[in-house]
Order: structure tokens, then sequence, then C-alpha cells
């Protein structure tokens, strides 16, 4: 990809400011060392335009359109109406383009509200970042970024645009996103003025610049922005890159049941109208019902039926607090069985509060140890994180703190997740003084010396296994310790790097209570409950971890932390991820490496986490959860994205996930079973009868008169037994709810020929529209009514009713069908006959013990198989 974009002139020009001086840069840019006015600011948005990209912008109204109509079943209707037109079948023809309507207007319909209320929920997960106008720097959206602003990135930000580096501190950014390779890339503000950039080097090699869709792992860095929106390195990929998302196993057994379903029709097509144009004769005939047949086997409605369920579903959680910015993760939440989350916040309170500080051997209220860790604290300029705040805040609520008037920070090394260290410098009087804070273990391994009662002495192993047994003390109590250690005058002047971490005198220990949510322990049981093991993966020490897994109730028996599963074997690996329920210790990629071997393991996994380390992990899982206080590239490696950071708000989303997954089964099983019993009935009676069972036209207005009344089915009520494990797609499944449900409906199919040809005497040719009104009606009737036999596991209308919506347009399919056939005008217009008051008693009986052998039917089913629809 670098190759290709190395000679155009996007990256001559960016090599070409890469060379200015900061001075020379300012004044190409028309800005200043403190940033645009606000006046400036405005008029360059209007004039570039929001910093967004072209797949960042919603799709037109007529794009959506024509999409509505890109689906294999409308390909199927469509070719059948080309050909219905070439034969001048006119009124097939007619029906055949009401029916392609219906299905591309609803589904355009469903698609463009979904689109509009997605971009609104997205909404409310603004990405921002630090921007400098006027000397002042705030919060802004990335939207509103221009040319000329100068930004500030911190661990976690995402790159707003294309930007040229004036200051970095150990600044590593991860460019995987344009360039595919994993590692990062330190940047830094390299050597100006130099006149020419080698031809062979991009742009993206260049150390000074960065780039919009790649991220910050470490450090900090100030950039002036040079190219935003379209004109990036990100807007020339999103433009001529492909950017189809990759197909769900929803997605792909859809896709796979289209194919079989357009195989059977392309079979069923000839045989049909090889057998009734041999035995009645009359070609014709027999072809537009062939087509007829081919157009009952469809079923049309699905693409819409799943939008609408995704579109509903969508608004649902968004009323629970849930956004959900890819609607295809829906059907991923509702068959979640495994879900991976972090610890603190989503089972723990999430408000550090620092309750110890002591020295070395454990000697509480050691004041020292207080002023080092507030001193690293406040005088850090990077994120700060919850420990941080609370110790701030504990400093500032103590009543000996000492006054900070006379201090001077002059350097800072920013933490990273592989040292698990962070250092800061300052400036006392005539004398600098080092703080670094950091894990216990990672620090134990950087000092050398240690501060008991003030007196300096060598850290030996005796001293090392006194603090050991200090910090597990601490840690079974449920804290989270961090250690504190400094050096004096390590510099005459103000530069420190990563060497200086070493040799370093350790004062003390600071403890933190993270205390588990009392939310979080009935979530963990609802969701265990409902079939979702949760596995916690953290970077937190085991002992505490140990701790709050079994305050919220997650049984422990082992728990590895992230050293023990680098050296096992990919056996070991595998049956510890299969049976254990805490890893501790862990960095960014073996999270995500754990969420890859479950899904290796057949699993449909969910990651929960919000901080930068989380990131990797999301990327991975099936369904990647994160909140709305994350950082920015958390919230962008999300598909669902939580209002309120709480396995509770989670567990609704579950539920509402499976609602949906639900009630798509539904009409996909129901509907081809039925397909499947009536084009079987078609086959015997065209074998059988003299005439047509029913004449093209009649098959197709029945056809489009129940998927009318199935319109509803997004909003169906989905019966508790039914969410309490996840859901899954199984072809097979299918195939076999096909094999017992399908024939019932042939079997009541020829019963009615049976009572239409020697209890109602229809059964000469001069008779065949009888015939074929009385089989309408029941076709129509029987399989509308089934649908709530089928659609729960109890018995319908007393133990689970079916939602209002779905009573009423059943109950508007069934009226349609009679007033069809009763009303002279529309009765003569679709050749129906007058049916003898006699049939009227027979189709009750027929529809009333259909509905039982369906229900008797049902009971042995999930008897034998203990499962359902």
């Amino acid at each position: 990809m670098k190759k290709d974009m190395t000679n155009t002139n996007k990256d001559l020009e960016l090599k070409k400011l890469a060379t200015l001086s900061d001075r020379e840069l300012m004044m190409e840019f028309r800005t200043s060392p403190s940033g645009l006015s606000h006046e400036d600011g405005l008029n360059r948005l209007e004039e570039y335009g929001e910093n967004k990209i072209d797949i960042q912008k919603p799709d037109s109204w007529y794009l959506l359109l024509v999409k509505s109509f890109m689906d294999p079943f409308i390909y199927v209707l469509f070719g059948l109406l080309i050909v219905s037109l070439l034969t001048k079948d006119y009124e097939a023809v007619v029906v055949m383009s009401l029916m392609i309507l219906v299905s591309a207007l609803i589904r355009f319909t469903q698609d463009f509200k979904a689109q509009k209320e997605s971009l609104a929920l997205q909404d409310l997960v603004k990405h921002t970042c630090a921007v400098k106008r006027e000397g002042e720097i705030t919060e802004r959206p990335m939207e509103e970024v221009v040319p000329g602003d100068i930004v500030y990135l911190s661990a976690g930000d995402m790159i707003p645009a294309d930007s040229l580096l004036i200051w970095t501190k150990d600044l590593f950014v991860n460019q995987s996103s344009l360039t595919g390779e994993s590692m990062p890339v330190e940047k830094y503000e390299s050597a100006k003025n130099e006149n020419q950039v080698p031809d062979d080097v991009s742009a993206i090699d260049l150390s000074n610049l960065i780039f919009m869709g790649t991220d910050v792992l470490s450090g900090q860095g100030e950039a002036i922005i040079l190219k935003t929106g379209q004109q990036t390195f990100f807007g020339d990929i999103a433009k001529h890159a492909s950017t189809k998302r990759e197909l769900t196993n929803f997605d792909r057994d859809l896709n796979h049941i289209s194919k079989l379903l357009l195989r059977m029709v392309l079979v069923l097509f000839p045989v049909v109208l090889l057998i009734n144009g041999l035995l009645k004769g009359d070609w014709t005939q027999a072809f537009f019902f062939a087509i007829a047949v081919a157009v009952g086997l469809t079923p049309e409605m699905l693409p819409m039926i799943v939008t609408s369920n995704l579109a509903k579903g969508s608004q649902s959680l968004a009323k629970k607090k849930v956004i959900v910015k890819e609607l295809n993760a829906i059907q991923n939440l509702g068959s979640m069985n495994i879900l991976c989350t972090d610890k603190t916040g989503t089972i723990t309170e999430d408000r550090v509060v620092l309750v110890e500080h002591v020295s070395p051997l454990g000697i509480d209220d050691d004041p020292k140890v207080l002023d080092m860790a507030f001193l690293n604290s406040n005088y850090q300029t990077g994120w700060k994180n919850l420990m941080d705040h609370a110790i701030i805040n504990y400093y500032e609520t103590h009543p000996d703190k000492k006054s900070q008037e006379t201090i001077e920070k002059i350097d800072e090394i920013p933490f990273d997740f592989s040292r698990r260290r962070l250092t800061v410098a300052i400036k006392q009087g005539e004398h600098q003084l080092m703080i670094t804070k950091g894990a216990v273990e990672e620090m134990a391994e950087v000092c050398s010396h240690v501060e008991i009662e003030g007196e300096i002495v060598p850290l030996t192993d005796e001293l090392l296994k006194e603090m050991n047994q200090v910090n597990v003390k601490m840690n079974e109590q449920g804290m989270r310790v961090i250690t504190v250690a400094y050096k004096r005058d390590v510099h005459n002047e103000a530069i420190y790097s990563l060497a200086d971490e070493s040799d370093m005198i350790l004062v003390g220990f600071v403890g933190f209570l993270d205390p588990a949510k009392q939310s979080a322990i009935t979530a963990i049981s609802s969701l265990q409950q409902h079939g979702v093991t949760v596995k916690v993966l953290t970077g937190d020490n085991e002992v505490v971890s140990r701790k709050v897994c079994m305050d919220v109730g997650i049984e422990i028996e082992h728990a590895y932390i992230g050293s023990d599963i680098d050296k096992m074997s990919e056996d070991e690996f595998s049956q510890a991820v299969k049976e254990t329920h805490l890893f501790a210790k862990l960095n960014p990629m073996q999270k995500a490496r754990i969420i890859k071997e479950l899904q290796t393991q057949g699993n449909t996994v969910g990651f929960m986490g919000d901080g930068i380390n989380d990131a990797p992990a999301l990327r991975t899982a099936d369904v990647g959860i994160s909140v709305d206080t994350a950082a920015d590239i958390t919230k962008e490696a999300s598909s669902i994205i939580l209002l309120e950071k709480s396995l509770t708000v989670l567990e609704d989303g579950v539920e509402e996930g499976r609602k949906v997954f639900k009630n798509m089964m539904k009409y996909i099983m129901i509907t081809i079973s039925s397909n499947f019993g009536n084009v079987f009935s078609v086959l015997v009676a065209s074998a059988f009868l003299p005439f047509l069972p029913m004449l093209s036209l009649q098959l197709l207005v029945q056809n489009l008169i129940y998927d009318i009344s199935q319109l509803a089915m997004p909003w169906d009520n989905v019966d508790d037994s039914q969410i309490m494990e996840p859901v899954t797609f199984d072809v097979k499944n299918l195939f076999k709810f096909t094999m017992f449900i399908g024939p019932i409906s042939s079997i009541f199919d020829i019963a009615t020929f049976g009572v239409m040809w020697f209890i109602i005497g229809a059964n000469t040719v001069a008779d065949q529209s009888v015939f074929q009104t009385g089989w309408f009606l029941v076709g129509l009737i029987s399989q509308t009514l089934v649908v709530h036999m089928v659609r729960t596991e109890k018995i319908p209308f007393l133990q689970s009713r079916a939602s209002t919506a779905m009573l009423f347009t059943s109950a508007l399919a069934v009226l349609t069908g009679i007033i069809v056939v009763l009303a002279e005008p529309l009765r003569d217009a679709f050749d129906f006959a007058k049916l003898p008051s006699v049939y009227w008693g027979w189709l009750i009986l027929i529809v009333i013990l259909y509905m039982g052998l369906i229900q008797f039917v049902k009971t042995k089913y999930i008897k034998k198989y203990k499962e359902w629809i």
C-alpha cells in the first residue's frame, strides 16, 4: 500500500512539509504557537469542511433505495416478472410487481430509519481531541479540527488528521491501519531543514509525521494539523479500498439458505411445468403455475424482516442505554455464550479510594510515601487514571499535607503497558527529584535500595521477602497496591530517559480499594442463568482479582497470570482457556490471544473493557463492548457502547439481542417449512387433478397477503424460556424442523383436496374455480394461524400470546382473504367462485385439526430434540 502512494502528489507535499522548520510551518498554515483564533477555526471549517471521510458519511437515500432491490429473492421475482411480461400474463406482472415493491420499499424505509437513528446514536459517542486555540487547550469534536490547528496527544488518543509533530515525549503510535504492521512505531520531532527526503521513502515512514486512522499507544506529543477529511492518507484508502465488512455467521447461513432455495426453485420449476403440461395439455397455464410455485417457495420478505428486526432491536437497546454502532452486532450479542470482561469498573465500583500508604515494612500512614505519590500524580501531564485521582483527592483533604509552591516540573517519562511505571522529574530548590510509581513487580526490578525510618539501606533478599508479605497482606484485603520510589540529582539538566529508571530507592506502598459492585453480583448470576459464562481478563494482580471474583459470585478454582500462559504449550493453553475463569497480569495481546482461542473452540465471545489496553481484545471479540467514557481508540474498536458502565445494562442488551434473533428465526423457519409443505402439496395435486389446484395469480395473491401479515414479526413477544440460553442458527435444525412441520401442511392440504373433490363436488374442469377458491382460503388461513402455534414452545393463546401487532396483522390477513373471496368484484378479478355454505364448516374443522396436530407434533419434537425455534 505504501509503495502505491509514494509518488502521489499528496505524498510529495507531506514530505516537503516535513522538512520545514516550526517557524516556516506556522507561516505556511497562518497559525502560531498559541494556535488558531476561534474565528479562523470557524472560517477554515467552512472552507475545508468537516474532518470526516467517505466511509463515515451516510449513504444517500437513492443509494439506499437501489440497495433495497439488491437481494437474491428479488432477483428471482424480477426474472419471473420479465418472463410473465414477455408472455403477456399481465395479472401476474401486477402481483409480482407489488411483491417486489412492498419488500424493497419496506426494506428501504427500515434501512433509512435505521441509518438515521444509528447516526443520531453515534452522536452521543463523540470522539474528541485536545486542541489549542488562542492559547487555551480544550476538548473539541474531531470533526471540527482544521488545517493549522495545534493538537495535544497522549496514550489512548486517536490521531484526528494527518499532522506534523512539533514536540514529543516517548511517543509510540500504532500505524497498522495504514501499513499492516502490528509493531508500534516511535514518532518524534526529527531534524528540520533537510532539503530533500529520498524518493524511496514514503511520508508514512517519516518519524515526524502522524496520520488519521492511527492511535497513540504511549507517550505524549504536540502536532500541527496538515490535512483533514478526504485529503488525508486514510481518506485515500477509504476511497479506493473495499469497505465491505466481513460477514457474520448468521449472514453466511442466510446466504446458504438463499442458495439452497434458489437451487430448489431451479429444480421444482421444470418439474411442476412438465407434470402439469403433460397431464393437462395446457402448457401456457402450466408455465405460469410453475412460476407461481417458484414465487411461493421464495421468502421474499426475508431481507426486510431481518433489517426490521435489527433496527427495532437497536431502538430498544438505545432505550436501555446500549448504543449499537453496527446493527449486525445484535446477532452476535444474542448468540454470545462467553463474556470476557475487565475487572475495574465492570464488576467493581470504579471509584478507587486510597486507604493505606505504608512504609516498605508495612508501617501505616508514612507521610513521605503520600508526599511522593502526590508529586508523581499531580505533576504528570498524561492521562490520569483512577488511582492518580484517588491520590490527589486524598492528599488535598489530608490535614498534614505539605506546601508544594516551590516545585517546578522539569521532565516526565510517561506510562506504558510494558514497563507499567510512570516517572516525573521535579525541581525542589537546588535539587532535582525523580519520582517513579508503578506495579509492584515491575518497580522491584528497578529498585536497588529501600528507605526505612529515614535510613537508606540496600534491598536484600530478606527485605524483599518481608515487603512481599506486606503486599500479599494488602492484596488479600482486596487492595490494589502500587510501589513508590525516587532518586535525587540524577542529572544537572532537565533530560530524563528510560535508562534513568534504575538503582532507585523504594520508599513505600500505596493501597487502594475498589469494592465489588452489588449490582454486578445480581447481573453475573443472571448472565450465568442465561447460559453466559463470565471470565475475567485483567491486568491487575491475581490475589486482588481472585477476591473480587469471589465477592461477585465467579467461582475460581484455577487462575493464571500472563507469564504462565506464555510458558504453556498450545494444548495446555487451549485447556486452560477452556476451564479457567480468571486470567490476571495480562498484557493487551494476551487478552486478544485468549479471546481468539475461545472463538477457535466454537464459542461466540464478547469482551467488555474501557481501557486503552483493551482495544486489541475488543477488535478480536465477536462483540466488542465499551462505555462512552472510554478512551477514543477503545470506543472506535467497539461494536456496542454502553452509556452506563454496568453489567446490568449489558444483561438487558443480551436479552434484547436474543429476542431479535428469535424473531428472525421464527419467520425463517415457519415460512420455509410452510412453503416446503405447500410445494409438496402442489406436486401431489398436479399429478392427480385434471386441472390446476390453484391459478398462478391466486397463488401469488395468497403469498402476498401472507407475507404482509408477517411484517409485524419483529415486534412479536418472545417467551422468557426462549432466551434463557444463547441462540444460534443451525441449518441442520432448520432441515429437521422443515421435515417435521412441512408434511403436516401437506396432510391437511390433501385433506382439503378430498373435501373439495368428494364432499363439495368440485371435481370437474367446469368446477375448478370452486376447488381453487376452497384451497386458497384453507391455505391462507391455516398458514397465517399456524404461526401462532409454532412461535412458542408453550400452549399458544393460553400460556403464550403473540404481540398485539402480530394478532392484528394475522386477523387482517384472514379477513382480507375472506373479503377477496366474498366480495364479488374482487372475486371475479381473481377468478374465484362462490363457495357453498357447507364449505365453511369444513374450513373451520380443517384449520382446528391442523393447529391441534401442529401442537401435538411440536410437543413430541421438543421432547425428542430438546429444542425448538
